[in-house]
């Protein structure tokens, strides 16, 4: 009965985002054409990403681990562990005043209506392709030079392994971060790797735990701010881990 059960709510999923893409999808399409209108356009993208965690029955509460406070007017890499699809939508979330453009897979441009939409607002790369995953720091350079930030999760991708606490970094967020000297802000998602797994025979809604770890300084060599990430979310994950 429970895998029926989440399978009818992954399934509202579904239905939930059809329908929120419909309604806030054309007004983020019409205003991504103009560069100077992103910020508009961002804030139809965190009603979407509003409606998609609040009416899957998600929570957050936010525990500040730094007493940093982050400059509404300059752009950040914000970089997090990723364990589910609903971190895509927490980093939004938590980010009112810095507009995000996300690196995301270039298969996902290949769903129908969401993926018109997105390859105009994120970064897309093709992992396959060593020429595009180079041209991601140029791409993602001129998006921070129009006043955007970058949301990158530097584990690439979700290990398939999931007794893995942490992931490898891949050294992308923090190349960008030291060439363009922009601050690191970096936070620790617990809970959604039971909540909202991969496996759509599992999950639960709740409510989540978010630290905020801080920023890393950036004119630390990209290794350096790597292995300083690295550690502090692997640190915060075992810690307050139930």
């Amino acid at each position: 009965m429970t895998k029926i059960l989440n399978y009818l709510w992954r399934f509202w999923l579904l239905v939930l985002a059809f329908f929120l893409t419909i309604i806030l999808g054309i007004p983020v399409y019409i205003l991504s054409f103009t560069k100077k209108h992103y910020k508009y356009a961002y804030k139809f993208i965190r009603l979407w990403c509003f409606g998609m965690f609040y009416g899957m029955g998600f929570r957050y509460d936010l525990i500040k681990l730094s007493d940093q406070e982050m400059d509404k007017n300059k752009p950040y890499v914000f970089i997090s562990n990723h364990t589910s699809i609903m971190d895509i939508m927490l980093v939004c979330i938590l980010s009112p005043h810095h507009p995000i453009c996300f690196v995301g897979k270039k298969e996902l441009v290949k769903i129908p209506i969401f993926g018109t939409i997105y390859k105009r607002i994120c970064v897309m790369v093709d992992r396959a392709s060593a020429r595009s995953r180079a041209d991601v720091y140029r791409r993602c350079a001129e998006k921070m030079e129009e006043g955007n930030s970058i949301a990158i999760f530097p584990e690439g991708g979700v290990p398939d392994d999931t007794s893995v606490i942490l992931d490898d970094f891949k050294d992308g967020a923090f190349i960008l971060a030291s060439k363009h000297s922009s601050p690191i802000a970096v936070h620790t998602f617990i809970g959604l790797k039971k909540m909202f797994p991969f496996d759509n025979s599992q999950g639960y809604p709740g409510r989540v735990k978010v630290y905020f770890n801080g920023v890393i300084d950036p004119t630390s060599t990209s290794k350096d701010s790597k292995s300083e990430a690295f550690e502090e979310i692997k640190k915060t994950l075992i810690k307050y881990s139930i």
